[in-house]
């Protein structure tokens, strides 16, 4: 058969096999990461169908979600913004880190992977999934709770350690040494406090800039502005997610809106692809090897997020029914844990980090919406305390909601 007529065939096939699993997984009101991790399984080397001639069609696509990932996060976020969430919950973030990055990079000096793998594995282990977390709220109907903008104030700083984390971890994957790192982590810090401080003065005037009427134009500039400064900084050994996340940050008003409105399925089609290529270079038979320390990683980091949702939001002065809400919704990991094991991957640091790393995400994708319904009722149980009733007599508000003007804005 005619090559090109296998690649239409065998693309096809995936698209159509993502379609099917997604309205599954909605059907269910379950993420479809993990189904989509499981589909990449099946279609790599050692699954049941594996690829051939669209596989290099599929790695491209692949790294134009990374990017859309972060250009679609950036949208949600003005410079301003960050700079107050940098301000008033630095503490909150410094908490995550150390509970959240310390059980990864301890089981990979146990594991004896060495401490490039330690501080990947860190990464993979800190930073929770936005997009599976913002999913959830409003699912829960949660999105106006009191201790909601606490949850999202700590993802917040998580993407903003991104665009640090993000080029020491190429670096480090590169082989460069001391000084070459150094380069690049000040080239990376003096890239986004250019883009942070451009944005905060003369963001009106970007926005004014590529904003058009014409949704066709507004859609091949902001894409291709996107994929130009993503090119550039992967040149740069900056990454290219960090450039794509920058951008996102710089437009804002009604042109973030516009392009957020029209990119969103093109953001879903190529991050399920991402997904896809992960699980590519996965082999099913390598992953129970390393099921038991995945296991233990979920257990331990699980109960990590939920002291750091408890803490952040006991210091704001959040009653203890949100404390185990926000704690319960920060579990989930996904997008960017699979983001920092793809780079690992296609680098070859270790063999075992990528099946530990499909294996982690599938447990804790899967157990975070679970533990965001059900932290609080159990924590309730356990210590034999009654909560607050579920809705105020006379209002139809839960205790912890704020008013709409108050409610934050969820993320993608």
């Amino acid at each position: 058969m005619h090559s090109s007529a296998v690649f239409l065939i065998e693309f096809g096939a995936i698209i159509l096999a993502l379609g099917l699993l997604g309205r599954l997984a909605a059907r269910l009101s379950f993420s479809p990461i993990p189904l989509y991790l499981l589909a990449g399984l099946a279609f790599g080397e050692g699954g049941l169908l594996p690829l051939g001639a669209s596989e290099e069609f599929v790695a491209v696509g692949a790294e134009i979600g990374v990017v859309l990932l972060l250009l679609m996060l950036g949208l949600e976020y003005t410079a301003g913004d960050l700079v107050s969430n940098l301000r008033t919950q630095y503490p909150a973030g410094l908490v995550d880190a150390t509970l959240n990055a310390l059980p990864g990079a301890a089981m990979a000096l146990l594991l004896g992977w060495g401490p490039i793998a330690a501080v990947v594995l860190a990464g993979i282990t800190w930073i929770s999934s936005s997009g599976v977390i913002a999913k959830v709220l409003g699912d829960l109907g949660r999105i106006g709770n009191r201790e909601t903008p606490v949850a999202l104030s700590i993802l917040v700083l998580e993407d903003l350690s991104m665009a640090v984390y993000l080029p020491v971890v190429t670096a480090l994957l590169a082989g460069t040494g001391f000084a070459a790192g150094s380069v690049t982590l000040a080239i990376a810090l003096g890239v986004a406090g250019l883009v942070l401080l451009v944005a905060v003065r003369y963001g009106r005037h970007i926005s004014r800039f590529v904003s058009t009427d014409d949704p066709e134009k507004l859609l091949l500039v902001v894409l291709g502005l996107t994929l130009v400064v993503a090119g550039v900084a992967q040149q740069l050994q900056v990454s290219a997610a960090v450039g794509a996340f920058l951008v996102g940050i710089a437009l804002s008003g009604e042109v973030a809106e516009g392009a957020h409105h029209l990119l969103a399925p093109l953001r879903d089609l190529f991050a399920a692809v991402f997904f896809v290529f992960f699980g590519l270079h996965t082999d099913p038979a390598s992953i129970p090897p390393v099921l038991l320390p995945a296991l233990a990683l979920a257990v331990v980091t699980t109960l990590t997020k939920i002291a750091t949702g408890y803490w952040a939001a006991r210091r704001a002065g959040i009653s203890a029914p949100g404390r185990w809400r926000a704690g319960g919704t920060l579990v989930a990991r996904g997008e960017f844990s699979v983001v920092i094991a793809g780079l690992a991957v296609t680098s070859g640091i270790d063999s075992d980090l990528g099946p530990l790393a499909t294996a982690y995400v599938l447990l804790l994708v899967v157990l975070g919406p679970l533990t965001a319904r059900y932290t609080e009722p159990l924590a309730r149980r356990l210590t034999g305390r009654r909560g607050p009733p579920s809705v105020i007599p006379g209002t139809g508000t839960e205790p912890d909601a704020v008013t709409p003007d108050q409610a934050p804005v969820s993320r993608p």
